[in-house]
């Protein structure tokens, strides 16, 4: 099973809305990627809580049966049309994948 983790830090103001507004639209956006391509076993995203500490602002964690279904997920349209979107309203990414 391969894992695949990325999270981002967000500007304060982008694409017209604020930070909040903006983590919540690139949550919907990444929840609606959900199940998009065969080997996609599950996929999670959080907004960090208000009192917790944290260095990162949005994660998505996401279980795939090898690289190829990663892949897959990666260059399917739906999920393509969510990276300019995150693109441009994050300061920082960082992304991790290994296999268990």
């Amino acid at each position: 099973m391969l894992k695949h983790i990325v999270m981002w830090k967000f500007k304060p103001e982008a694409e017209g809305a604020d930070k909040a507004a903006n983590l919540v639209r690139a949550k919907a956006l990444l929840d609606a990627c959900a199940g998009l391509t065969p080997g996609m076993r599950m996929l999670e995203v959080a907004i960090a809580q208000p009192g917790l500490e944290c260095t990162y602002e949005l994660v998505l964690y996401a279980e795939f049966d090898d690289a190829a279904a990663l892949d897959a997920y990666q260059n399917h349209p739906q999920h393509l049309a969510v990276k300019p979107f995150i693109g441009a309203v994050r300061l920082e990414r960082q992304c991790m994948d290994y296999q268990t």
